[in-house]
Formats: C-alpha cells, sequence, structure tokens
C-alpha cells in the first residue's frame, strides 16, 4: 500500500473502526467538487458548460473549452433559473452566441461566446425575480427564443407557466410572446430545423412528470403563431405513459423517450403522415432520468447521420452506445465510466458527463470511427476534482447488492462501501459501524460514482450504504410505484432491511447502525429513526419532519406529489415524524438553510425543540443564503450550537455528523448513551 503521497506503509496499523487517520479531511471535501449544470456546443465545435463553484458562493459560470477553459459571462452574472424551485436548463447556445438565465434577477440575456463580451438584457425588468425561464431553444425560422417561462407576479404558490418566445432581433427588450398556455406544466420545447414545427412535454395536476405527460406538435403559421396542433402521444387514457426528451432528427423526424407497455424509459419516433408512434430502439432499462430539472440530454444525433448516441441504465450500471437507426441495431462503447448522463454530440465525436467508483464526475470528449461504432480515442476535458487523483488508495470500491425486502419476493438495490485505509486495519474481534444514505426525491437514484463525502467516511474505518429503496428510478415503473401511498413505509423498510441484510452476513455491527439523508432522504432519516429500532444516530439535512407542513408549504411543481405518495389525513398524521417525537430514542442533528422554499426552516425547528425538550442529544445547524441544497464554501454564524466561530458549510457538515455520531453511539450494546457531546473546530 501507499499513502497519499506515493510514499510506501508498512504493515498497516490495527485500530478500532472509526478511529482511523484519514487524508481526506472535511476541509478537502468541502472543496473538491464543482457541480455541472448543463452543457453545449458552439459552432466551432468547441464545449461550454455551467460550472457551479463553492469557492464562489455556488456561483453557476458558463465555461468554454480551450487550451486553457475560459469564462464566458463576467463575474457580476450567474447562469442559474428557479423555473419549478429545482431548475436547470438555464443556457442554450447556437452558433457563437449564448443565451442565458441569470440568476439575481433571471432575466434572460444574450451575448457572444467570444471572451470579452458582455451580456445584454432580452427580457424586461420587472423589478423583482418574479419571472424566470428554463429549457429554452434558439428557433431558426422567426429570429427568437422559444422557451418554458414561469410567471410568479400573481401567485408564488401557483405560477403561470407557459411555452413564451421572445425575439433576437434588434436591440429593442419585449414582452415575452406566449406561444402554448393552459396547462399546468409545460417542457423541452424543441423546434424542428427543417420545417416550422415544434415539439414539447405537458403535464397537469396531480401527476408528475414521470406519472403521466403528454406530447404535443405545433405548426407554425408565416408570422410565428402555432395553429395546428397534434398528441403524438400520452392522450390515450387507456395507455399511461411518461414523456421525456423530444428532439428532431436531421432528416426531420420526430423522437422522443417513453415507457409505454414495458414500463422502461425507452427510445421511439413518430410516424407523422400516420401519426403513429414506433420503437426505435427498446430494452428493460432506462433511457432518461426524472425530470427534476430541465436540461436532459441522454442521447443526441451525430452531425446529419442517422446515428443516435445514447445512454441508458440497466440494474445499477451506465451504458454508453451509438444506435444506427437505418438497422435498429446498437454498438456498445467502452469508456471508463460506470454513470453517465448528457451528451451532446458533433459530426464524429461527442461530449458526454460520466464518472465511476474512482473517477469523479466529469467530462470527456469520445470520438468514433468512421463507421461510428467504435470509440478511437477518449480523453477528459473537465473535472469536477481534478486533484482527487492524490487519494487514490483511500478510495473504496463499491458493491452493488440486491437484497429481500419485507415484501416476499421483491428485492431491493443499494452500493455497499467497506471501510477501506491502507494504514489501518480493524481489530480481529470488531466489526464497522455502518452509515446508512438515503437519496432524496425520493424519485432519485443513487449510482456508483466517486463521491469524497463518501471516501470520508470509509477511510475513517466506517462502512457506508447508499440504498436505493422502492421509489428510486433505474429500475422501470413498477419499482418506482412501489412508493406510490407509501411513502414512509416502503423506504424505510427498505433501508433497515438492507442494514440488517449487511449484520446477518456479518458485514457491520449491529449495534453501530447509523442514518442520514438530505430533504425526502431527510425525510426517510428522520421517519427510520421514530418508527424503528433499527439505527442508533441520525443526521437529517434540510428534511420533512412534517407532512402536512410540507404539503402546505409545496410550491407548486410538487404540490400534489407528496398526495400520490402519502394517501389521506390520517396517513399524513401517522407517517409525520414530528407527530411522534416521543418515539425518538437516540441523537439527531439537523442541518437547512434559511432561504429554503422547499422545505422551509419551521420544520427542522419544530423537531429539534421538540427533541430538545425531550432531553436527547440534538443539534441544528442553520445557514444564512442558502437553499433547497448546500452550495456555498462559506461561512454562516447562525447556529443552535454553542459556538461563536464561523463555520465552512460543507466542512461543518461532515465534521459535525462525524463528531456527533462518533460521541453519542454506544460501544457495546451495554453502555448507555451519552447525553454529553461538543465540537471542536479548528
Amino acid at each position: 500500500p501507499a499513502d497519499a503521497a506515493g510514499g510506501a506503509v508498512e504493515k498497516p496499523t490495527a485500530a478500532p473502526y472509526g478511529s482511523w487517520r484519514s487524508p481526506i479531511t472535511a476541509d478537502i471535501v468541502s472543496g473538491a467538487d464543482k457541480r455541472l449544470g448543463g452543457i453545449a456546443l458552439a459552432r466551432d465545435g468547441r464545449l461550454l458548460w455551467i460550472e457551479g463553484r463553492p469557492e464562489e458562493k455556488g456561483r453557476m459560470v458558463i465555461v468554454k473549452e480551450g487550451d486553457k477553459p475560459v469564462d464566458v459571462i463576467p463575474q457580476e452574472f450567474a447562469a442559474r433559473t428557479l423555473v419549478q424551485e429545482y431548475g436547470g436548463g438555464a443556457f442554450a447556445v447556437q452558433d457563437n452566441t449564448v443565451v442565458f438565465s441569470n440568476y439575481k434577477d433571471q432575466r434572460l440575456y444574450k451575448q457572444p461566446t467570444e471572451i470579452g463580451s458582455l451580456p445584454v438584457p432580452l427580457t424586461p425588468d420587472y423589478g423583482a425575480p418574479d419571472v424566470s425561464y428554463a429549457g429554452g431553444v434558439f428557433d431558426p425560422h422567426f429570429s427568437r427564443y422559444v422557451t418554458v417561462m414561469e410567471d410568479r407576479r400573481t401567485s408564488n404558490l401557483n405560477p403561470a407557466t407557459t411555452i413564451a418566445c421572445i425575439n433576437l432581433s434588434g436591440g429593442d427588450i419585449h414582452e415575452p410572446k406566449v406561444l402554448v398556455s393552459g396547462n399546468d406544466f409545460y417542457a423541452s420545447p424543441r423546434i424542428d430545423q427543417n420545417k416550422k414545427r415544434m415539439a414539447w412535454i405537458e403535464w397537469g395536476h396531480p401527476n408528475m412528470p414521470w406519472d403521466k405527460s403528454e406530447l404535443w406538435v405545433g405548426y407554425f403559421s408565416e408570422s410565428g403563431e402555432l395553429t395546428k396542433r397534434v398528441c403524438v402521444a400520452g392522450g390515450n387514457p387507456m395507455l399511461v405513459e411518461s414523456l421525456a426528451e423530444p428532439k428532431w432528427s436531421p432528416k426531420g423526424e420526430l423522437f422522443f423517450i417513453t415507457d409505454r407497455e414495458s414500463g422502461f424509459w425507452n427510445i421511439y419516433k413518430w410516424v407523422e403522415h400516420s401519426n403513429e408512434v414506433v420503437p426505435a430502439y427498446t430494452l428493460d432499462a432506462e433511457f432518461t432520468r426524472p425530470l427534476w430539472v430541465f436540461g436532459n440530454r441522454s442521447y443526441d444525433f451525430l452531425g446529419n447521420s442517422n446515428h443516435i448516441v445514447l445512454t441508458y441504465r440497466q440494474r445499477g450500471t451506465s451504458y454508453l452506445g451509438v444506435l444506427d437507426c437505418d438497422s435498429g441495431l446498437v454498438s456498445l462503447l467502452d469508456t471508463p465510466f460506470s454513470d453517465l448522463s448528457n451528451v451532446v454530440a458533433g459530426n464524429d465525436y461527442f461530449y458526454i458527463e460520466g464518472a465511476s467508483a474512482s473517477v469523479p464526475m466529469s467530462i470527456a470528449k469520445v470520438t468514433l470511427d468512421k463507421n461510428k461504432t467504435k470509440a478511437i480515442s477518449f480523453s477528459i476535458v473537465w473535472s469536477s476534482s481534478p486533484d482527487v487523483v492524490q487519494y487514490r488508495p483511500f478510495f473504496s470500491t463499491p458493491e452493488f447488492i440486491e437484497f429481500p425486502t419485507s415484501s416476499p419476493g421483491q428485492m431491493a438495490y443499494a452500493y455497499f462501501y467497506p471501510p477501506l485505509n491502507p494504514m489501518f486495519q480493524g481489530l480481529p474481534d470488531e466489526k464497522p459501524p455502518l452509515l446508512v444514505k438515503t437519496h432524496g426525491g425520493p424519485t432519485a437514484e443513487t449510482c456508483e460514482i466517486l463521491d469524497l463525502s463518501v471516501q470520508y467516511w470509509t477511510s475513517r474505518g466506517w462502512a457506508f450504504l447508499d440504498v436505493n429503496y422502492g421509489g428510486s428510478t433505474g429500475y422501470g415503473r413498477e419499482y418506482r410505484e412501489r412508493l406510490l401511498g407509501k411513502w414512509g413505509i416502503v423506504d424505510v423498510d427498505d433501508c433497515c432491511s438492507c442494514a440488517r441484510f449487511l449484520v446477518e452476513s456479518g458485514s457491520v455491527d449491529e449495534q453501530r447502525l447509523c442514518i442520514t439523508g438530505r430533504s425526502a432522504g431527510g425525510y426517510t432519516t428522520l421517519a427510520s429513526l421514530a418508527f424503528r429500532d433499527t439505527f442508533k444516530a441520525g443526521a437529517s439535512l434540510y428534511g420533512i419532519g412534517d407532512l402536512s407542513l410540507m404539503r402546505a408549504d409545496s410550491q407548486k411543481y410538487d404540490s400534489h406529489y407528496i398526495d400520490n405518495l402519502v394517501g389521506d389525513e390520517r396517513a399524513y398524521y401517522e407517517r409525520s415524524p414530528i407527530n411522534f417525537v416521543n418515539k425518538f430514542t437516540c441523537p439527531v442533528i439537523l442541518f437547512q438553510g434559511l432561504d429554503d422554499k422547499v422545505v422551509p426552516p419551521n420544520q427542522a425547528r419544530k423537531i429539534y425543540q421538540a427533541l430538545k425538550e425531550r432531553g436527547l442529544p440534538v443539534a441544528l445547524v442553520e445557514y444564512e443564503g442558502e437553499q433547497h441544497g448546500f452550495r456555498k464554501v462559506e461561512y454562516c454564524t447562525n447556529s443552535c450550537l454553542s459556538t461563536s466561530s464561523t463555520l465552512l458549510t460543507f466542512k461543518v457538515v461532515m465534521d459535525f455528523i462525524f463528531t456527533f455520531f462518533t460521541l453519542n453511539r454506544p460501544k457495546t450494546s451495554s453502555l448507555p448513551w451519552s447525553s454529553r457531546w461538543c465540537f471542536s473546530l479548528d
């Protein structure tokens, strides 16, 4: 074995699990990861991407590929939209012009991609960031930009969502012109380059887009109005389907993704003259992800050819291939990535977002042979954490596990990371503690990717478990719908079942099981602590404690989602951890952004106060300026802890959870809980 500097390490030291020293500190974790917010190609074939920088208060910056990547937008701008709160799809590029949504005022701006150019506003200044835009595209027929528009001027809880267009010619600012309206939600307006046609996705309450949606095509008149409209898919009440990612081929054929019939999101094609939908490529695998954010790009056409670069996930692994639309055959491509997402393509090359258990989130350029069936070159052009390679000896490789649930015959899935540190080994008579992570969404999927916030734990002698409980994406509609009406039951049971599965296999210590989660995962964490006795400590990051409050405070996008997951009023009460604080028996730590509109701060405060009154070890850490998800490597002082120190957001989360769990877990089953805890900050 070798240490982080590459030097040889002698025989590993035997030490208790959880006590190992590690070079993967909270400072390393907090400073390591940049975020990705979308990719696009300019006319010169260079890639543009949005890069989120924690060291700049989470600012989302448009960057252009070059010998040295350069920032496109000035320092005072940030490319981020607040449509549906979750955003995404904040910019688009045509030729060498970029249009983007500016975070501070939510207006659209246009500027050339050349360095030194200044953004020019396209949309009016309403005096407040009350109108947002997302998922837009250039309209080559009418010199305009077509986008989803969310207008919150009349109602913040029930804003009007439409598809609108903004004039790009001239220097005047005009009011956006509404093209499509009348439904609750819209996404993915896509315009045919050959003819004056536009495709889009729409859906209405109480559905989420992965429950039921519709694909429409509209025809533009000579003046740019939509005259004729055709429902391509989703309009048949006897066929429930979820539509996503419409895209016009170079020949003017409409491709899209639907989960009709099989329950898996596959690629289909529309036959216009007969208004039929036919499969382009089908497999028991998922070719897209849930539409929580705009801008998903799971496939793209290679230049003007009839070949599609596509990605899909099957049983926990991503695959990359090229589909020949004429033959219907897919040629799989080898890459170092085990998780793949967005792709944009040129003529004989493409860029792909990906990661693996040893490679952080990256963008790679892949060049194909003349037949477009094999990759002849692969190079990383961007990495979220370029310096982490020095810690590779400390990386624990996850094991994909399939485990039985409490439902007879039903299996669920997870990634198990055993403890690993080349300088240490566990004591022979001891098993490691386990930290279980419950992902958010809850319609999300945890993947096999390098995450230093996981390796932080495993390199200290903890085992780590990342669970894809029932309701997770990646395993088809049937698996996803296990959670309908049973949120707080199925997810909790699966997390507890997986932890017990590892205990029974002899992999972890039954007396040292802990759990953590963010957002919806924070709810699963709190519900597991309130309604089960499996775990001995828990950490909730902006988690939901009161389902009724969550429903009352929900913004428009997911205002009915929780009804689908919970059910009637009795279920709302019985599955809310805040109503059963008397059932908590172990320490809890809570983290909360004060600007969070998805899970408002009052939820964490109610849990904190109730547990404090019961005398349980509990802590609440609040962050000014943080929304739903922590983006800043910045300091805050608003904390329910007795400390005057200013605290790094990412660093404090890791250090607090580790210290809290370490000081508040039993060493053996015979030892009582400690009610004394403190935090030591460098």
